[in-house]
């Protein structure tokens, strides 16, 4: 790999590691998925699901997180919307092995998928999709490719390219970069459920993109929820969730 794909992989695939984060949180009881995705690639990820579950969400993560950054949602969605949740970690993430790039990643984001499905028992065009950041990009791409019960998007990018020539604007980072994710493309396909929500001040992330994503996707049962205070990082406010519980009841 030559020192500048090493340069834009570091910067779009931070890869935090374990042992950093709550590998053992208290009253989650995660099961440990050990899965593999198509090159070979051991992946891990967590599973919880209530007795009864009303959907399966498989949650695709931000690009400075992994699974043991998570487990107050993950508990959240379980005991207070009865929701069985897959979260997982691409490759070079948290306990899964190998380096990511673009098609290793979507490659994983496949296999999660599978996995979700085939523990489920259902189909995995049956499987509710939840992306945050670059996850959406992973989300997006699995939406149209292998279908989906419903899509939900949270600070979502039109493409990594529009994206580096958004903060390196000084750079020929068009012409450069091997990373494309082109989520704007991609979404003119998916013609499902779809709720986005994007922060209006959101500094990593134009919140313009997320607007420019909703009225790219072909459906019309799509929702837009502007978030008007806050970042890309900080937590959504509480209409947020009674927004994105709303659109899950109505995938039941």
């Amino acid at each position: 790999m030559s020192m500048l794909s090493q340069i834009e992989n570091s910067l779009i695939f931070p890869a935090p590691r374990y042992p950093v984060g709550d590998w053992h949180p208290t009253g989650l009881d995660q099961e440990e998925v050990h899965f593999q995705s198509a090159d070979g690639t051991k992946l891990h990820g967590w599973y919880v699901t209530p007795p009864q579950p009303i959907a399966q969400v498989l949650h695709c993560h931000g690009n400075g997180e992994h699974v043991a950054y998570l487990a107050d949602l993950l508990r959240f969605f379980r005991d207070e919307w009865h929701l069985a949740i897959f979260a997982w970690d691409y490759r070079g993430y948290g306990r899964s092995e190998g380096t990511p790039d673009e098609l290793g990643v979507l490659a994983d984001a496949a296999a999660a998928q599978r996995w979700l499905a085939q523990r489920a028992g259902i189909s995995e065009d049956q499987v509710v999709l939840l992306g945050r950041s670059l996850g959406g990009a992973t989300a997006i791409d699995l939406a149209v490719a292998r279908g989906t019960r419903g899509l939900v998007l949270e600070s979502t990018f039109t493409s990594m390219r529009e994206m580096a020539a958004y903060h390196f604007p000084w750079l020929p980072v068009r012409q450069l970069m091997r990373s494309q994710f082109l989520s704007l493309e991609k979404i003119r396909r998916y013609e499902g459920p779809l709720l986005i929500s994007h922060a209006v001040h959101d500094e990593i992330v134009p919140y313009e993109m997320g607007q420019r994503l909703f009225a790219a996707a072909g459906g019309h049962d799509k929702t837009f929820f502007s978030i008007p205070t806050g970042g890309h990082n900080d937590l959504p406010p509480i209409e947020y969730y009674a927004a994105l519980r709303e659109f899950l009841s109505r995938l039941s």
